[in-house]
């Protein structure tokens, strides 16, 4: 008699690629469509902007508040960003795991590397833009970046693709056609989730 088989474990995903590539855009499209995600909250010692919800946006904490967190082990990773600190809580990683969907953590590339010593098992998409001509202009879009740091963010992300082939997959956006991305990359999520030999992660 054959055993049944086995329901595809959760699995968490970790989401990463150059500044401009789409991540956050691709994350929101999954959610807008439905699909079983669930997104950790990252913590961070800047203040919560006005629209923001603690423990949704982020979990918004004191210096010496994440100084303890990070002490104790409890940050799977972090980073100072413009004299602010983020990290990814392993209690947001657990959480998000009890819900029986999918976790999708997103973070640069540094903060991939991290993870990769965090959480083995983990998987790794690289989002890259389809042309860098475009990565360009979304970056100009933001019109936060005066010419010399949008020239600083485009050498960075540059060096950041050729940490390509260290990610499990590399997911192409496809410009102008956003659920062609949301698909392939839920494609792979969906084959590796049905993998005979996946272990679950443990946080």
């Amino acid at each position: 008699m054959t055993d049944p088989p086995r329901a595809p474990l959760p699995l968490v995903i970790v989401l990463s690629g150059p500044s401009g590539a789409g991540k956050d855009v691709l994350m929101a499209r999954m959610r807008e469509r439905g699909l079983p995600v669930a997104v950790p909250a990252t913590m961070t010692t800047r203040p919560p902007r006005a629209d923001e919800v603690d423990g949704v946006h982020h979990v918004f904490a004191s210096r010496e508040e994440f100084a303890r967190q990070l002490a104790e082990g409890e940050l799977l990773e972090h980073a100072e960003v413009y004299g602010n600190f983020y990290g990814v809580p392993r209690s947001q990683v657990r959480r998000a795991l009890e819900t029986g969907n999918h976790v999708m953590i997103r973070v640069d590339v540094q903060g991939a590397a991290s993870l990769r010593e965090a959480l083995p098992g983990a998987l790794f998409l690289f989002l890259v833009p389809d042309d860098l001509d475009h990565l360009e202009a979304h970056l100009r879009e933001r019109a936060s970046e005066d010419d010399e740091s949008l020239r600083r963010r485009l050498a960075e992300a540059e060096a950041e693709l050729a940490e390509a082939p260290r990610f499990d997959y590399v997911v192409r956006n496809t410009e102008g056609d956003l659920d062609a991305t949301v698909d392939a990359a839920w494609a792979i999520i969906e084959r590796e989730a049905a993998r005979a030999d996946r272990q679950p992660v443990r946080v």
